[in-house]
């Protein structure tokens, strides 16, 4: 099992203002430049999908992540159980969620 400094928490959520786009907030590396904002911002918008990545090779989890939000906001419709299938690997093993 992995400890809590060896992952990366997580939030993939939609924006409440006119834009809508999906955005990701990655909670457990805010600092406290801008942790109230982005936190404030995360919960003003809409939920769709939170966890966690290994933070080792945490650089390849957020590139899946932002080709996610990408295709998300291109207008795919994509469900968390897609998040997690994307991310495979990527998720500690007792994190997971679906199936």
């Amino acid at each position: 099992m992995l400890m809590e400094a060896d992952k990366i928490m997580f939030e993939i959520y939609r924006e409440d203002t006119y834009s809508g786009k999906y955005r990701v907030v990655y909670f457990t590396e805010l600092n406290d430049q801008n942790k109230e904002y982005e936190i404030n911002r995360a919960m003003s918008g809409e939920h769709f999908y939170d966890g966690f990545i290994k933070n080792y090779k945490k650089d390849e989890a957020k590139d899946i992540i932002e080709a996610l939000l990408k295709r998300m906001n291109d207008g795919e419709r994509l469900t968390p159980g897609d998040i997690e299938k994307a991310l495979g690997t990527h998720i500690p093993n007792g994190d997971r969620k679906v199936g």
